[in-house]
């Protein structure tokens, strides 16, 4: 899959509009949209990185749909980072997606 394909997935995955990733991204909605389009443009580095950071994945993703954070086997995390998975395991979806929240507004500070 290439960018439009990935980003397509990612928006349906997160749930967002192209208005919603619009406002996040800091790009207009005409320009996303046009990203989106069969024979629509490929994006400029520096919209393609501003997409990524709205949706809180890698550029790396929406142009091969590989992560390698994403990828990489859990031992092979720092401590700190594995401890927080284990917990996170024993929490129900609700207090999951608060601590996920949580993380992101964090990471986006």
């Amino acid at each position: 899959m290439g960018f439009k394909e990935n980003l397509r997935s990612q928006l349906d995955y997160s749930g967002l509009l192209i208005k919603e990733l619009a406002a996040l991204s800091g790009l207009k909605k005409k320009t996303i949209d046009s990203y989106m389009r069969k024979d629509g443009p490929t994006p400029s580095v520096e919209a393609a990185i501003s997409i990524a950071k709205a949706l809180n994945v890698s550029v790396e993703y929406l142009v091969t749909g590989n992560d390698p954070v994403k990828e990489m086997p859990l031992a092979s995390l720092p401590k700190d980072i594995q401890e927080i998975t284990f917990e996170s395991i024993k929490l129900n979806a609700k207090d999951r997606n608060v601590i996920l929240s949580l993380a992101r507004l964090l990471n986006n500070r």
